[in-house]
């Protein structure tokens, strides 16, 4: 069947007009009360998130446009958005990268994800567990994208059901979103946080640090959603999970023996106040070092030819992102829009946390998790300030931006896994507002009592 080449490209100028239409329409009215500076931001970032939602354009194509626009309008210079994009957080996911193709190319990912399902019990609720955990423990360390298209195939073949496999497909999907809190490269708006701080000067967790804060939020996630999943499940039949526990081939033994140093150096680095400073070792340039080590000989895991696989749409995200960030700041819009809700001085500090959690997972339901962390993060910081919250407040809405089970368009998982057809929208909908709920309050009682 050929491609009608003709309506895909009066399809995509039609996403181009609607984009610049909007974008025109919130100038004109931001005009009214704000600078011209101002408007002129405002209307340029309404542009490109609506690019990256409808997907006018490429995604590596619109994350490059604040190049062109704010130095154009006067917003930023051109040398203060080009040095976003060489960020030193941005390494970091090279790095991470790196090590993802490689643990993709020697199949490591793949006999992790068998182990994992193979030590749970063959029952409906031992297997979402498994496939749930599974998902969550691979996107903590790869891409959560890269873990909903492996494990997609592999979760149907486990039972014939098909209310069965709708339930595997969601803890899949669900899984890959809650494992990427986990670890600061589990999914770009950690990266982002960190490197929002960095930037303010302030201390940001370490590789470890994080893993600890997030703890609290994941643990009781994967404790509880598992148990939603498999309500009203209990005498399905399940298949029995076979020959799932293979043994290592050398190169996998190899590599996992080489990760896991790194790992180790990770946890030797990380700080314990006030007895222990770790190692002192900068941990971007550690695992860039890591990924380019693949490259070795002797090691042998990478060729030049697999950095095609490098996603560099994602890392000129990251430079988007930092640069709206960066113009945030400049053209004072947190001072605006601080101004106007100082009514919120009376406000309980747990009912913000609550709402600024609903705000981020519901908002990202609609619209990228990166672009709103990227718009959003500033504000909040100001926010914080205010209300003395230090940097709890940015840790509540980046994990509660990736939080969001409901549409497809929240994340690529859930785009994933609905992509078959066998998951339904109002299926997705139902179940995922359920979780949604149940995860605002998590982070919102985490980040109180805790953080």
């Amino acid at each position: 069947m050929e491609i009608d080449e003709s309506k895909t490209d009066t399809y995509s100028v039609k996403k181009l007009l609607y984009a610049f239409l909007f974008a025109a329409i919130i100038f004109f009215i931001s005009i009214t009360f704000l600078e011209l500076k101002q408007s002129f931001f405002i209307s340029s970032v309404v542009l490109i998130i609506f690019l990256w939602s409808n997907q006018g354009l490429p995604l590596g194509i619109v994350s490059l446009l604040p190049i062109v626009f704010f130095p154009s309008l006067d917003i930023l210079p051109l040398k203060d958005v080009t040095v976003n994009y060489a960020h030193p957080v941005i390494f970091l996911f090279l790095g991470g990268f790196l090590m993802a193709i490689a643990v993709e190319k020697t199949d490591l990912h793949r006999s992790i994800a068998n182990f994992l399902l193979s030590i749970f019990p063959s029952t409906p609720t031992g297997l979402i567990y498994s496939v749930m955990i599974a998902s969550a423990f691979l996107s903590s360390l790869l891409s959560n994208t890269t873990i909903a298209l492996m494990l997609y195939p592999v979760v149907l073949l486990l039972n014939d059901d098909k209310e069965m496999k709708i339930r595997l497909l969601l803890a899949t999907a669900y899984g890959a979103s809650i494992g990427g809190i986990l670890t600061p490269v589990g999914t770009p708006p950690n990266l982002i946080l960190l490197g929002f701080l960095e930037s303010n000067s302030v201390s940001a967790p370490s590789f470890v640090e994080w893993m600890v804060l997030m703890f609290p939020v994941v643990i009781p996630m994967l404790a509880i959603v598992p148990l939603y999943l498999s309500w009203g499940i209990h005498k399905i039949p399940v298949i029995k999970k076979e020959n799932l526990r293979k043994p290592l081939t050398p190169r996998q033994k190899k590599l996992a023996l080489y990760l896991s140093t790194l790992f180790l150096l990770l946890i030797a680095n990380a700080k314990i106040e006030p007895h222990y400073n770790g190692l002192g070792l900068n941990e971007k340039l550690l695992i860039l070092i890591y990924g380019l080590m693949l490259f070795l000989p002797g090691m042998n895991f990478l060729k030049w030819e697999d950095t095609k696989k490098i996603p560099f749409e994602i890392l000129y995200l990251f430079g988007a992102g930092f640069s709206i960030a960066s113009a945030f700041l400049e053209t004072d819009m947190a001072s605006v829009i601080i101004s106007q809700i100082r009514g919120l001085d009376a406000v309980h500090p747990f009912l913000l946390l609550l709402f600024s959690a609903a705000a981020a997972s519901f908002i990202t339901e609609v619209t990228s998790n990166t672009a709103f962390i990227s718009f959003a993060l500033p504000l909040f910081y100001e926010i914080s300030r205010s209300f003395g919250l230090d940097e709890s407040l940015l840790l509540v809405i980046t994990v509660s931006a990736s939080y969001a089970f409901m549409l497809p368009v929240a994340t690529p998982p859930n785009a994933i896994i609905m992509s078959g057809g066998l998951v339904s929208f109002q299926k997705m909908a139902r179940t995922g507002f359920v979780i949604n709920i149940l995860g605002i309050l998590i982070v919102s009682f985490v980040s109180y009592f805790i953080w």
